[in-house]
C-alpha cells in the first residue's frame, strides 16, 4: 500500500478513498502518537476541529470528533472556517492538535484531513509516519487502552472561533481599506461567511460572488481555479480590483480594474516591496519554488531582494521559511506565506494585505503588479516515459544545454518527473512566445527520443 499522506494531508474521494472508518481510525491514532511523544503530558488534551462546507465533511467531521473523543481528547467543533483559521486557533487556543477537513481547490466529491500540531504547525513527516502506522496496526487487531467514565473526551463547539480568527486579520492590516471596491470570490467554500465580513469591516465596499455554500457547490465553475465570472464581475461593477480563494481559502489570486489575472508571483511582488518598505521583509528574502515565473526572478534582482527557489510545494516553501526565519514565501498558484501571522498559506489574510497595499498607495493594482513582467511560459507533458532517467541522460543533457543557450539569460528550462504519473514535464520560458513554443516542442521530442 502507498503513503496514505501525501503532501498536503490524506485525500481522496469522500466515502470511497477517504471512509467514516479511516477518519476516526486517524484520528484514534494521531492522539495516540502524540500522546506518546509527550504532547498531552502534564495535561488533559485537547484539539481544534474545522472543516469546509462539503456534504461529505459532515459525516467525516462526526468521525474524527467521535476518534479523538474516544481516544480521551477533548474538542473544540469551530464548524465552517478556512484551513488557516483551524491552523491560527489551534495555536491561539492552545490546543494540542488542530484537524481540518478539506481538499481544497478539488471538486466536491473529494475531501481530505490535515492534522495540525501544537500551534499550528504542519505535522513532521516521521509524525504522520508513525500516525499511519498506528492506523494499520489498530485496523489489523492491534489492541489499544480506551479511556472510560470520566477520561473519555468531552466535546463542544466553539462558535467564537469565527470572530477571533476575524479580529486576528483585521489587526495585522496595515492600514484601511476605505475608498476601495472590491469583488470576492469564495469558491462557495470555507471563506464565505468570514472573508467578506473581514474586507467590510476593513471599509471596502464588497460585492460577493461564489458565497452561497451548498454542501455541493464547492469549487464548481468559480474560486482561483476558474477565475472567469470573478474577471466579468470586476469590470461590470467598475471595481478597484478581485480577489479569488479556493475552497479552503488557503489561496488567493487576483484580478485588476481590467479583468486581468495577477497571479502568486506577481501578488509575492507586490508584497514584497510592501513588507520591506515597513522593515518587515527580513534579510530582503523571499521564498518560492523553482516553477516561479523567471519575470519574476529578474523583477527581484532589480529590486535588490534575494529570492530562494524551492522544490515544488508549498511544504517546501515553508521549510525554508522556518529554517532560516524568512517572513515571505509562495508559489504562483497563490498559496502565500506570510510567516509572523500565519503558519499556512492563508488566501484572507494575502487579500488584505493586497488591498491594503493599494490603498495605501493610491495606485492601481495594475501599475503595482506591473513592478514583474510575466515571460512567456510553455508547458508540455511526455507520458509513458522513463522519468528516472531525466537526469542521468547525457543525450537529454546536450538537449537542454542547446536550448539554455538559445533563450540566454532571458529564458529558462525546467524538466520535472512527475510525482504521481509516468510523465516529465518540459517547461520552458522566452522572452517571445513563439520562441518558447518551438523550443518546448524540441525538447518534448527530445524527452521522447531519449526515454521512451
Amino acid at each position: 500500500m502507498g503513503r496514505l499522506f501525501g503532501t498536503d494531508g490524506v485525500r481522496g474521494v469522500a466515502n470511497a478513498d477517504l471512509t467514516a472508518e479511516m477518519a476516526l481510525g486517524l484520528s484514534v491514532a494521531a492522539a495516540h502518537v502524540l500522546a506518546e511523544a509527550g504532547t498531552f503530558e502534564g495535561h488533559r488534551p485537547k484539539a481544534v476541529v474545522g472543516r469546509d462546507p462539503r456534504a461529505s465533511g459532515e459525516f467525516l467531521e462526526a468521525a474524527v470528533v467521535a476518534g479523538l473523543a474516544s481516544a480521551g481528547v477533548d474538542v473544540l467543533r469551530v464548524g465552517v472556517l478556512p484551513t488557516p483559521a483551524v491552523a491560527y486557533l489551534t495555536g491561539a487556543l492552545g490546543a494540542d492538535l488542530g484537524v481540518m477537513l478539506s481538499a481544497s481547490h478539488n471538486a466536491m466529491p473529494d475531501n481530505g484531513i490535515k492534522f495540525f500540531a501544537r500551534g499550528g504547525h504542519k505535522l513532521a513527516d516521521e509524525l504522520e509516519d508513525r500516525i499511519e502506522a498506528v492506523y494499520e496496526g489498530h485496523r489489523h487487531g492491534e489492541p489499544w487502552e480506551r479511556p472510560t467514565g470520566s477520561g473519555v473526551g468531552r466535546v463542544r463547539s466553539y462558535d467564537e472561533g469565527f470572530d477571533q480568527y476575524a479580529d486576528h486579520l483585521l489587526s495585522v492590516l496595515p492600514n484601511r481599506l476605505d475608498g476601495l471596491k472590491i469583488v470576492l470570490d469564495e469558491a462557495h467554500g470555507a471563506a464565505a461567511r468570514v472573508s467578506p465580513e473581514v474586507f467590510a469591516r476593513a471599509g471596502a465596499e464588497v460585492v460577493t460572488i461564489g458565497a452561497e455554500p451548498d454542501g455541493l457547490n464547492i469549487n464548481a465553475g468559480c474560486g482561483s481555479t476558474h477565475l472567469g465570472e470573478l474577471k466579468a464581475a470586476v469590470v461590470e461593477h467598475g471595481a478597484h480590483l478581485g480577489i479569488a480563494h479556493d475552497g479552503d481559502a488557503d489561496r488567493c489570486l487576483a484580478v485588476d480594474h481590467t479583468g486581468d489575472e495577477v497571479d502568486g508571483d506577481q501578488i509575492l511582488a507586490v508584497l514584497a516591496l510592501a513588507m520591506r518598505e515597513r522593515s518587515a521583509l527580513r534579510s530582503d528574502t523571499v521564498v518560492a519554488t523553482v516553477m516561479s515565473n523567471l519575470g519574476f526572478k529578474l523583477a527581484m534582482e532589480r529590486e535588490g531582494i534575494h529570492l530562494l527557489q524551492t522544490a515544488v510545494g508549498d511544504r517546501y516553501v515553508l521549510e525554508e521559511m522556518k529554517e532560516h526565519d524568512y517572513a515571505l514565501g509562495g508559489e504562483q498558484s497563490g498559496h502565500v506565506i506570510i510567516l509572523d501571522h500565519a503558519t499556512t498559506g492563508d488566501g484572507t489574510l494575502t487579500g488584505l494585505l493586497l488591498a491594503a497595499r493599494v490603498a495605501q498607495t493610491g495606485r492601481t493594482l495594475r501599475d503595482l503588479a506591473s513592478v514583474m513582467q510575466r515571460l512567456p511560459q510553455v508547458l508540455i507533458n511526455v507520458p509513458d516515459v522513463d522519468k528516472s532517467r531525466v537526469k542521468t541522460s547525457a543525450d537529454l543533457a546536450a538537449a537542454v544545454t542547446e536550448a539554455e543557450r538559445e533563450l540566454g539569460s532571458t529564458g529558462r528550462v525546467l524538466l520535472r518527473p512527475s510525482g504521481t504519473e509516468p510523465l516529465v514535464r518540459v517547461m520552458v520560458e522566452a522572452a517571445d512566445i513563439d520562441q518558447a513554443r518551438s523550443v518546448a516542442g524540441r525538447l518534448a521530442d527530445a524527452v521522447k527520443s531519449a526515454l521512451g
